[in-house]
């Protein structure tokens, strides 16, 4: 059988369509979301820097443009400070709120017009943290604690995040703090780490020709698995079905994630619908696949 490639569709900040590829251990495409910023936000064209510009210490909120994991840890550095002018620096958090449900303009400061709504989380982060050139990590834990790692040194900055829906980060480019860059994510195993995928990697427009046909009724049919398995790279022996951990990989899902044998893809499909890794919805996005491709 010949190689066969599957496209993502996604959207980068700027609204236009690109493809995207990852492999099992990828997190995801992790940027800064461009339809819902503060009103003095400006974003780079791959949406991984965001400057507040002004004469203001205020309405520079961002959040990331996917929702992140619990133990996903978020990497972040200073990119511009202004430290002879304002007072207090970024503050960083996270929110069960999407922000593709948010209206405009969004309100100028995290806390307290946003931590005193319900399903917000923000704490600031100390100035002498936030000088330019810094990096910082902040995560929340599987006990719903925000912690910040910076220079080696942790600290946990608030606990009561609530972890039952979907979160995502939410950073505040405040006072002394100008700009910031996203410089990705991951998440630590026991013997391996997953990582955001790279961004600013070359991707190509959507070609719907070169799309396969997807098929959303695994049932119907004893090579469905072969409608969503399009790999466009042989797979390494030493990676393993995600959800039976027995089986070699052989499917490629319309999210992207390349986790599943050809055994268990029905069953994920019919039983779950979503992909074990980032929890996509297989069904709709195989339905716009039969929209684009029909």
């Amino acid at each position: 059988m010949g190689k066969r490639r599957i496209w993502n569709k996604r959207k980068n900040s700027g609204g236009s369509v690109t493809a995207h590829k990852c492999r099992c251990h990828c997190l995801g495409p992790l940027t800064f979301y461009g339809q819902a910023a503060g009103d003095r936000i400006h974003l780079s064209s791959d949406g991984l820097q965001a400057e507040r510009r002004g004469d203001t210490f205020r309405g520079g909120v961002v959040f990331t443009s996917r929702p992140v994991r619990v133990r996903e840890r978020i990497r972040v550095r200073v990119q511009k400070d202004d430290v002879f002018r304002w007072q207090g620096a970024m503050r960083v958090g996270f929110t069960s709120v999407p922000p593709s449900d948010r209206s405009l303009p969004l309100p100028e400061m995290a806390i307290p017009n946003l931590t005193n709504k319900r399903g917000h989380w923000a704490v600031p982060v100390p100035e002498y943290q936030c000088s330019a050139g810094s990096e910082l990590v902040f995560w929340v834990s599987a006990g719903g604690s925000v912690y910040l790692e910076s220079s080696n040194t942790r600290r946990k900055l608030l606990s009561g995040v609530d972890l039952s829906q979907p979160l995502w980060a939410m950073i505040d480019i405040y006072g002394q703090t100008r700009s910031i860059r996203l410089l990705g994510s991951e998440m630590k195993r026991l013997f391996y780490r997953r990582k955001s995928c790279p961004v600013s990697a070359p991707e190509l427009p959507i070609s719907p020709d070169q799309g396969c046909n997807l098929n959303a009724d695994a049932s119907t049919s004893g090579q469905s698995d072969e409608c969503i398995s399009c790999l466009d790279t042989d797979m390494s022996a030493d990676e393993t079905c995600v959800v039976c951990m027995q089986r070699a990989v052989k499917s490629a899902l319309p999210c992207g994630h390349k986790c599943l044998c050809y055994q268990c893809t029905s069953r994920v499909l019919l039983q779950f619908g979503t992909c074990p890794l980032c929890r996509e919805d297989i069904r709709s996005l195989l339905t716009e696949w039969r929209g684009v491709s029909g």
